[in-house]
């Protein structure tokens, strides 16, 4: 099976999903911290409780330290759901932002700082390219009943889509009780956008020689009769942060740091999982390191931010990141810049709204199906 080559992608590959886009205006793109962070304080004390800011793991520290909650993306999407603001600031990307104003109330306003924080790995299974590899795929196994199951980091129409076909959503930590509840309703599962996750959950549940892949981009090498014969087929999307860990990168780590201990995210490559010392979620990963006792070395596998932030709020953890220098930030996350914060709290204050995410509503009801579904299991 022919599989898509790893690439440096931007961050615009969805950029045309939302036709509000505004660039930051100029008075904002030369502040200086001391004055943007003076200015982004007096904004949230004349708001009040009016916003609650939610910064994201992979967020930088300009972003974080402003932040009410910081944590992964469904779980500050909950935060807010709980939260009374009107305005609900959310220092993610794009999908993050959508399953936001998905659960929170109608009342409550979620705004993304840049509508260009788009993910790269959610922007690699769009509605419309997985509604046309759905049709081939059901085609080549016509008498069995495939589950589609969506990695949180989609789309909500994709989320939409998993709905309408008796599908659900799952995080990092969920994949393995998704596939469970998948295989009760039917015989095959098409998992997306992720490939990494999903193979690691396959081998996780023993069903590694279950596997197809199947690539979207590659007409000619997509295998029906693999489709057919195979109980699990994963969508070839991969984040392009966490497929840039190698095994090279933790020999080197124990060659360096004899009593280093090794975690890295499940997105990573499988061969990558295996040779850690353990795999989990962002919220795993900080447990860890916050559970770790003084003087111990944990080498992280996941977005540098977080390895930063970890190395910051643990100074007697010796915190460092799995491939050193190499380590890379999410080039979406990125895109939330703290002058863009700066400008649409400030905004708010004039009583005008920027870069507001709204799902279309028959898509926010069937995505919000599925991430029901996900907290049935």
């Amino acid at each position: 099976m022919v599989t898509m080559e790893t690439a440096e992608l931007d961050t615009d590959l969805s950029l045309f999903k939302y036709d509000n886009l505004e660039q930051l205006p100029s008075a904002y793109r030369d502040l200086e911290e001391a004055e943007r962070t003076e200015r982004i304080e007096a904004a949230l004390a004349e708001l009040g409780d009016d916003v609650v800011i939610l910064g994201h793991n992979y967020q930088r520290r300009e972003i974080v330290e402003h932040a009410d909650f910081i944590g992964d993306s469904y779980q500050l999407s909950k935060e807010a759901a709980n939260a009374d603001a009107e305005y609900v600031i959310f220092g993610g990307v794009t999908f993050m932002a959508e399953s936001a104003d998905i659960i929170t109330d109608d009342e409550q306003t979620v705004i993304l700082p840049s509508m260009e924080a788009s993910c790269p790995m959610a922007g690699m299974a769009e509605a419309l390219q997985v509604d046309a590899a759905w049709a081939e795929i059901t085609a080549a196994a016509p008498d069995e009943t495939i589950i589609p199951i969506t990695y949180m980091n989609s789309y909500a129409d994709l989320k939409a889509f998993c709905a309408s076909q008796d599908g659900l959503v799952c995080t990092s930590s969920n994949a393995h009780k998704a596939f469970e509840y998948a295989f009760e309703k039917g015989d095959k599962v098409l998992f997306l956008p992720d490939k990494h996750l999903g193979e690691n959950t396959a081998y996780r549940m023993g069903l590694e020689e279950e596997i197809a892949k199947w690539d979207p981009w590659d007409p000619e090498g997509k295998d029906a009769e693999e489709v057919a014969d195979s109980d699990i087929i994963l969508w070839d999307g991969y984040c392009q942060v966490h497929e840039r860990f190698r095994t090279d990168h933790i020999e080197q780590v124990r060659d360096e740091h004899d009593d280093a201990k090794v975690i890295v995210h499940p997105e990573c490559r499988r061969e990558v999982v295996e040779a850690a010392d353990k795999a989990g979620s962002t919220a795993t990963i900080c447990e860890t390191i916050e559970n770790a006792d003084p003087g111990d070395t944990w080498a992280i596998g996941t977005e540098i931010h977080l390895t930063n932030h970890l190395e910051r709020w643990h100074p007697d953890v010796n915190v460092i990141p799995l491939c050193g220098d190499a380590c890379m930030d999410c080039n979406a996350m990125r895109q939330i810049d703290p002058n863009y914060l700066t400008w649409v709290l400030e905004e708010l204050v004039e009583g005008r709204e920027r870069n507001v995410i709204e799902v279309a509503p028959e898509e926010k009801e069937l995505a919000g199906l599925a991430l029901e579904r996900m907290l049935e299991i």
